[in-house]
């Protein structure tokens, strides 16, 4: 099928930003970009103006299925996605059962192609079970489509194992990702340790759970000589010391998630557990010290952190509702709005953050940017008029939001994937 987007303002290109260019499409992938072009028997659509940018992925993503489909599937999981402007998502491995061998993997990419819009890549579980025990069959799931190892939210507590697997799975070239969180010292908290947690007595988190197993696996990956990536990094102490280790050439990347460049601790508020989140929301020092990381290249990636749960879990007490929070439709225009129109970075290094460098870490080559002979996952954007949040009518079955009801530009309008217009 040939498909002509006429005249889109091309954003993370060498192209003119300032003019209006058209992007020929045919089989999937982006044949050519340049002004006003005419193909014979293409499908013409005039997307008036606005920004065009290659479609987001998201690193850190949990879809639920198989095993917890009640909260979310694949088909609900790749609808929000869509909404959000994401054309590739991951899939965390900690669903029911584990993705811990080859079989899960392959039913998890054969049920994408037929229930997902959108392209999904599932990570391996880096041991049985995710329980940080046994090594998983990881070359087998390397053979069957995965794009890196983690126990997804899982904490590892053995130094010794996590080690073994960083050894064992250099042989691959894949990405280990490890969930930093030190169970001994968060305990049984329920937020950030601090004041606020203090006056409404509630149990906390303090940041050292998350900075010393941050500094273990570096220390472990400069050792060991793999690929680390660090999820949803949310205190100060970590990005300095990421920052650190960068600066020694250990091979490090990290993400973070808008909630943790935008919401303090004080969002929970009267016991809100919409903004009940693991890692939890810190202080204003790491807010300030999350966005600094950003905007000097310390954190790589922006993902959505998309972590849902069903509203009869949160409706709860604060000490005993989920964690959770849902994401995929909030997080472009979230880091638009709280990112660039403040000025802390500009659009094109967004697009980066969103897009480019998950493609790179992940090893996805034909994704990740706007370009004639790549994949023809397309997004095109408003940035101009403000919407508000509206949780009732996320995609997502997870219908809520510390964001709920905020007024934000970034508003995805058409979303193209291999080359399919969808919306």
């Amino acid at each position: 099928m040939k498909t002509v987007l006429k005249n889109c303002r091309v954003l993370g290109t060498t192209h003119d930003k300032d003019m209006l260019h058209d992007i020929y499409v045919e089989n999937g992938i982006i044949e050519k970009i340049g002004l006003n072009l005419e193909v014979e028997g293409a499908k013409q659509i005039d997307v008036g103006g606005h920004t065009v940018m290659s479609g987001l992925i998201d690193m850190h993503c949990n879809i639920c299925d198989p095993g917890h489909e009640y909260i979310e599937d694949i088909a609900t999981a790749s609808r929000a996605a869509l909404r959000g402007g994401f054309t590739t998502i991951t899939c965390e491995p900690n669903t029911d059962p584990v993705i811990d061998n080859k079989t899960v993997v392959e039913y998890i990419v054969s049920k994408s192609k037929e229930k997902s819009l959108v392209n999904i890549y599932p990570y391996g579980s880096m041991s049985i079970g995710c329980k940080g025990q046994e090594i998983a069959e990881i070359g087998e799931m390397y053979d069957a489509g995965i794009v890196g190892i983690s126990d997804g939210d899982e904490f590892t507590d053995s130094a010794a194992f996590l080690r073994n697997v960083m050894i064992y799975t250099k042989m691959f070239d894949l990405p280990v990702l490890t969930h930093c969180e030190d169970r001994s010292l968060s305990g049984v908290g329920v937020m950030n340790e601090g004041y606020t947690a203090a006056c409404l007595g509630l149990t906390g988190m303090p940041r050292e759970a998350e900075e010393v197993i941050v500094a273990r696996n570096l220390n472990l990956a400069e050792r060991t000589g793999v690929h680390l990536h660090l999820s949803h990094i949310s205190t100060k102490g970590s990005v300095q010391l990421i920052r650190e280790a960068k600066g020694r050439g250990v091979p490090v990347t990290c993400e973070t998630c808008p909630h943790y460049f935008i919401l303090t601790e004080d969002a929970i508020g009267d016991y809100d557990t919409f903004a009940k989140v693991n890692p939890p929301l810190r202080a204003k020092e790491d807010v300030y010290a999350i966005i600094e990381g950003i905007m000097d290249g310390t954190i790589d990636v922006i993902a959505s952190g998309h972590s849902p749960t069903n509203m009869t879990e949160k409706e709860r007490e604060f000490d005993v509702a989920a964690y959770g929070i849902s994401a995929l439709e909030t997080a472009l225009s979230l880091s638009y709005t709280h990112l660039v129109e403040t000025g802390y970075i500009t659009v094109e290094h967004l697009i980066r953050l969103m897009s480019a460098k998950p493609a790179e870490i992940l090893k996805l080559y034909n994704k990740g940017s706007l370009a004639e002979g790549k994949d023809a996952d397309i997004i095109v954007v408003d940035f101009l008029e403000t919407h508000r949040i509206d949780p009732e009518h996320f995609a997502s079955k997870a219908k809520f939001s510390p964001f709920a009801a905020e007024e934000v530009r970034g508003k995805v309008l058409y979303t193209m994937v291999g080359g399919r217009l969808l919306t």
